[in-house]
């Protein structure tokens, strides 16, 4: 298990969690800081100045996930993290990377009044040998609260254990934490666990036009980026039938008639993924009454959008894109194409 503590920088997570590490029996303390800090002298300086901050990384956000499943490996117990994310993707990738790995978070969010923080950041002690001293910490610091402001009118209290530390010691809050866990009041994350795969996989997407021609991208909460409806398809099923599950799935849509299909793309193994095919089917036409019926995005849904061809392009990583440009195309045509990678061939 992971006890997740989030909250604004000068929020008082690292200290609380020294405190908690010392109540709740078997854990240990993993700060991702380290990770940060060990990726400025691994990467290239010119790859780090193109970034305004570490958690933009991918690098750092897959070796979160993989340190802390390790640690947990390694150790057992109980994994107590003192980390702020104010970005929901960033949060969902890291929490849905853990609980493919079966780990599950408790997430805890310290909330202090807005004037406290500031007087906290004010009064922060700065180690001496930082670069820019102590004016660029506190800056740092200062220019993360509407961020943080933001995160809380829209996500960040959806699923968090929120904690008011504003007049509490840190062996207070951690003792309300260590409570709140122990009585499950801090409940784990309804994060959806979507196993990592082993060897190659195949998986089937649909498209789903609207009365304008514009077609549903998902955004789903267990990986980053946009995405067709549709999975991997499970041992033993059919491809278009998998692709009619998932859209029941995800959606709450139930076709009727099994989907055209449009492409298969051979997608190459990249590490640490492993490719595989591809398969992009036609689901037709929703009127407006069927596209009203659509569920709200729940647990594995961040957001849902019809989109055009050109907006897509903003949404859609080069590959995928090129996927979806080419099954437009041969639903054009009425013929079905055979890419790799997103290119024709034959």
């Amino acid at each position: 298990m992971i006890v997740w503590i989030n909250g604004a920088f000068g929020a008082g997570k690292t200290t609380t969690a020294r405190e908690l590490i010392e109540l709740i029996p078997n854990s240990t303390l993993f700060d991702p800081e380290v990770i940060g800090g060990g990726l400025t002298h691994l990467l290239p300086a010119k790859h780090l100045a193109e970034v305004g901050d570490y958690q933009d990384l991918p690098i750092w956000r897959r070796m979160v996930i993989d340190t802390a499943a390790a640690l947990l490996a390694e150790l057992g117990g109980t994994l107590v993290v003192p980390m702020t994310l104010l970005r929901q993707e960033y949060r969902d990738e890291i929490f849905g990377g853990l609980a493919a790995r079966r780990i599950g978070v408790r997430h805890v969010l310290l909330a202090p009044a807005e004037t406290i923080l500031r007087e906290r950041i004010a009064t922060r002690e700065v180690p001496p040998d930082l670069p820019d001293g102590e004016m660029r910490v506190r800056q740092w610091a200062y220019d993360h609260i509407e961020p943080y402001r933001g995160a809380l009118d829209s996500w960040l209290t959806a699923d968090a254990y929120p904690v008011d530390n504003g007049t509490l010691t840190p062996y207070e809050t951690a003792v309300r934490i260590a409570e709140a866990v122990r009585s499950g009041e801090a409940v784990e994350c309804d994060i959806v666990q979507t196993p990592e795969p082993t060897a190659e996989t195949l998986a089937a997407g649909v498209l789903l036009f609207d009365e304008q021609d514009r077609f549903l991208l998902v955004d789903p909460t267990y990986k980053p980026g946009w995405e067709f409806p549709g999975g991997v398809v499970e041992p033993g099923e059919a491809p278009a039938r998998a692709g009619m599950r998932e859209v029941a799935e995800e959606t709450g849509i139930q076709l009727v008639d099994v989907p055209r299909l449009l492409v298969v793309d051979w997608e190459a193994p990249v590490p640490p993924g492993f490719g595989g095919l591809r398969l992009l089917f036609d689901g037709g036409r929703l009127d407006s009454a069927e596209a009203g019926r659509m569920l709200l995005p729940g647990p594995e849904l961040r957001e849902w959008r019809f989109v055009s061809e050109g907006e897509a392009a903003d949404l859609l990583p080069p590959v995928r894109y090129e996927r979806l440009r080419w099954a437009l195309r041969a639903r054009e045509r009425g013929a079905a194409l055979y890419l790799e990678a997103g290119v024709p061939v034959g």
